[in-house]
């Protein structure tokens, strides 16, 4: 029998989203959370080789920085774990190095953001080097976690109970994430996360909707939201597959 989800976007970006998800264990949300942040593989520069660095800051320094500038990860297949991609860097000063000035070999794999800062140089200062992309997971190394920041909620279901007795004063009733609402989903930004804000007068009472979590979910743009979740439920799939093969043996 097939298990049956019910997703439904609550804000959708291309590097950040919310969305709820229906008919899921809390094990099974915990596990795509894993497997967005550890196990879906990205591109991330691993060694540099430097031809001319007359900046402030030694090599060490420079290649930790190259290492952290998020990649463009080319669709599955694509790359094995072990090719690897070249990327150029050649800026002199007085001008600042940006990530938007590595070269790459392969129009798949380019810096997903242009301006993230290398290294400032001063007049005569000089940084020229090659580097070497490859594929790897963040359980292995945080540079390659395409989910920056990875999260979910249980959905919290809102009931209107009762008035408040008269003359007596609401206190801030503090809730986060997404509520439902009479069938809709309302992000608790929308009353700055007081209740009292949107039932004022009102008595609620706030419930967990069983087995309906609501993820938070941003990338470092290697792909977008949508990519992510699929390559982490595959990841999943393909774990599953393996476990059912080896007890069968």
């Amino acid at each position: 029998m097939t298990a049956e989800y019910d997703v439904e976007f609550v804000e959708r970006g291309d590097r950040e989203a919310r969305f709820l998800v229906r008919g899921v264990t809390p094990g099974f949300a915990n596990g795509i959370r894993r497997a967005m942040v550890a196990d879906v593989p990205t591109m991330a520069i691993d060694t540099v080789r430097f031809v001319e660095n007359s900046s402030v800051m030694f090599d060490e320094q420079l290649a930790l920085r190259l290492g952290l500038v998020p990649l463009t990860t080319p669709p599955e297949g694509e790359f094995g774990e072990d090719e690897t991609v070249t990327l150029s860097i050649d800026v002199e000063g007085p001008a600042t190095a940006y990530s938007g000035d590595l070269v790459s070999s392969d129009e798949l794999v380019q810096p997903a953001d242009e301006n993230v800062p290398i290294i400032e140089l001063k007049d005569g200062q000089r940084l020229e080097a090659e580097a070497d992309a490859v594929v790897d997971r963040g359980k292995d190394h945080a540079k390659h976690q395409g989910g920056v920041a990875v999260g979910y909620r249980h959905l919290q279901r809102v009931e209107v109970v009762d008035d408040l007795p008269e003359f007596e004063e609401s206190e801030p009733q503090i809730v986060r994430g997404v509520i439902e609402d009479d069938g809709d989903l309302v992000p608790t930004s929308e009353f700055d996360h007081d209740l009292t804000n949107r039932y004022p007068g009102k008595q609620v009472e706030l419930e967990d909707v069983p087995n309906a979590f609501v993820f938070h979910v941003e990338t470092d743009g290697s792909f977008s939201v949508e990519e992510l979740v699929a390559r982490a439920a595959d990841s999943i799939e393909s774990r599953a597959i393996e476990l059912e093969d080896a007890v069968q043996l």
